[in-house]
This record gives C-alpha cells, sequence and structure tokens, in this order.
C-alpha cells in the first residue's frame, strides 16, 4: 500500500485486494468475545473533521480504539477552526502533538490530498470524505459487503443510482469496482450527471427500470439538497416516482441481487421504507463491516507489514485473553 489513502483510482487491483482480505481475516477476529487487538498500541490516530458525521467518526474511532490506538477527535465546531484557524495551522498543531495517522473529512475537494502533501506533516493521511470528489473507505466498505454476497466482482453488474453529481461515494465506487472487474452502472436524471461521466470507467443510464433486471446489487444515492443551488428535478414526487426503489421495482431484480445505501437514507425519497427493511437490504451490514475495512486499512498503513494480520496478532491475542481468564480466576 501507499503511504495515504487519498482515492480508490490510486489503489490497484492487489492493494485493493489486500484490504479486503486484510478486513476478512479481522472480522473472523473480531467476532470473538474479546474484540480488541494490541496491534497498534502506542499509535495515535486523530479524527480531523470538519463536517458533521455519524457513521464515519464513529466507525474510525471504534476501528481505532480495537487496534488499541489512541484516538483524537476533532471537531470544527468547538475549535480554533470556528475562531478561523487554518488547515495548515491545524495540521501543524496536531503534527507537534505526535499523531500517527490523520483521518480527515472536508467540505471542500481536495483537501485530504493538501493535507498529505504540503508538507505540513508527516502522518499517515486517510481520506473520510472530501467534498464531492472521493470517500475511498466507503467503497472498501462497499466492496466487501459485495464481496461477501456475490461471491466475487467479475462480471457482476453494479447498478448506482441517484445524486452522483454530488456523491463522492459513486466516484470512489466506480473506480474501485472497475479495478476490481465489476461492471458498474449509473443511474440519474441527465441534471444529476457531473460533465466528463463519458471518462468514467462506467455505464450510463437515464432508465432505471431498464437496468434493474440484469443488476447483481444496486446502490441507492442519497440527494444531496445541501449541495443543491439550483432545481435539478421537477419535483420530489416526480424523482422518486423515476429513480426511487420501491418494492415493485425491487420484485423485477435477479432472486439473489442485494440493495445497498450508503447512508443516511431518507425513507421515501430515494429508497422506500419496505425495501429498506428487507431481507435483501444489507444497510446495516455495511455499517458492520465498515468498522473491519476501517481497522484493515489503519492496520495496514500504521503497521508497515504487507502480511495482513498474521500469525502473531493471533498469538497476541489468544495470549491476552488467557491472562484476562487467569485474572479473572484469580478474582473469584
Amino acid at each position: 500500500m501507499r503511504r495515504h489513502l487519498l482515492s480508490t483510482a490510486d489503489l490497484s487491483r492487489d492493494d485493493a485486494v489486500l484490504i479486503l482480505d486484510t478486513a476478512e481475516e479481522i472480522a473472523r477476529l473480531s467476532a470473538r468475545p474479546i474484540k480488541k487487538l494490541p496491534t497498534l498500541r502506542g499509535r495515535t490516530v486523530v479524527n480531523l473533521f470538519f463536517e458533521d458525521s455519524t457513521r464515519t467518526r464513529t466507525s474510525f474511532e471504534v476501528a481505532a480504539k480495537r487496534l488499541s490506538a489512541d484516538v483524537i477527535n476533532f471537531s470544527a465546531k468547538g475549535s480554533s477552526v470556528s475562531k478561523g484557524e487554518s488547515l495548515k495551522d491545524t495540521a501543524l498543531t496536531l503534527e507537534a502533538m505526535g499523531a500517527d495517522a490523520v483521518v480527515v473529512r472536508h467540505s471542500a475537494s481536495g483537501a485530504a490530498y493538501r493535507l498529505a502533501n504540503a508538507g505540513w506533516t508527516s502522518s499517515h493521511v486517510v481520506n473520510a470524505g472530501d467534498g464531492t470528489h472521493e470517500h475511498p473507505t466507503q467503497a472498501l466498505l462497499d466492496a466487501f459487503t459485495l464481496r461477501r454476497h456475490l461471491g466475487g466482482f467479475d462480471g457482476r453488474r453494479i447498478t448506482v443510482v441517484g445524486d452522483v453529481l454530488h456523491s463522492r461515494v459513486a466516484r470512489s465506487n466506480v473506480h474501485l469496482l472497475a479495478t476490481l472487474g465489476a461492471r458498474v452502472t449509473l443511474v440519474a436524471p441527465p441534471t444529476l450527471l457531473p460533465v466528463g461521466i463519458g471518462n468514467w470507467p462506467c455505464e450510463v443510464s437515464y432508465d432505471l427500470d431498464a437496468v434493474v433486471p440484469d443488476s447483481d446489487a444496486i446502490m441507492m444515492l442519497r440527494v444531496q439538497r445541501e449541495r443543491m443551488n439550483g432545481g435539478f428535478f421537477p419535483t420530489q414526487r416526480e424523482y422518486s416516482r423515476r429513480y426511487g426503489l420501491d418494492a415493485q421495482r425491487m420484485a423485477r431484480l435477479p432472486d439473489k441481487a442485494i440493495v445497498m445505501h450508503p447512508g443516511p437514507m431518507v425513507r421515501g425519497m430515494e429508497i422506500s421504507a419496505e425495501v429498506a427493511d428487507s431481507d435483501r437490504s444489507v444497510i446495516v451490514e455495511q455499517v458492520a463491516n465498515g468498522v473491519s475495512v476501517r481497522m484493515a486499512v489503519l492496520y495496514l498503513l500504521l503497521s508497515g507489514s504487507e502480511s495482513a494480520i498474521g500469525p502473531d496478532v493471533a498469538e497476541n491475542l489468544s495470549a491476552e485473553n488467557t491472562k484476562r481468564a487467569e485474572q479473572k480466576g484469580a478474582a473469584a
């Protein structure tokens, strides 16, 4: 792996498979009663979030703590950023504190790249979402979920539906899934597709009903009204009628196809409550898988190892379990 994780376009197929395989091993270890691993003990991970977030920030926090790293949560609200402090000065402050990794979410596209390459910090940088650019760990957890259900990517057809124009998740998924061998189709009204979409490694359709029967998985995207400054579609009802996933459309999916959503969902807009809560929905599973995938990313970046978890960590975990059991027995 590279020093930073800024974009899925930077990942080779081998890099992506290594992360997914490592996440699979971690998921198995995490199923044990004691979930903590001593792998990153003594390391410090900073969650640097300039945008509101629940799933991503919490997921990274849980991931780092399960690897025994020290975690510092930094929010723009209530910090010196609200007083006008720049990204540079914040980065220099974190560097002085000895941060080993910085997980950054920012409203400006390219902020993570700037932080990683401007010389302000020697920390490993993980992009947790920058503007409308990319969100690589979300795409990795989506790929992890897909592989568990579909078995592989070669020839699989993945349909991504909704506000592609403002979606960093769509961009990251297109690059990663294409690298892994899947065929991606983006479905959206023309007003919600970015300029230059023809250069992306994917197909484009304006008709959801035409692609549903051939989809092995369908991923619904939220309409990001907070990023819109104009009318991109007539009404919410019209959008939902043409591009929403309801029970009728879901019934036309192939038998083993799954339904995904990166969250947060707007029920009744891009996805109906019936679909979101159905047996085909893996939305909650995506959240759980996010912890394993982010543990894998932090492990590979900070441990300097290319051998995934390896027997040493399993042995350490077993020794720690034995020690705790002995301590409980002595206390009894």
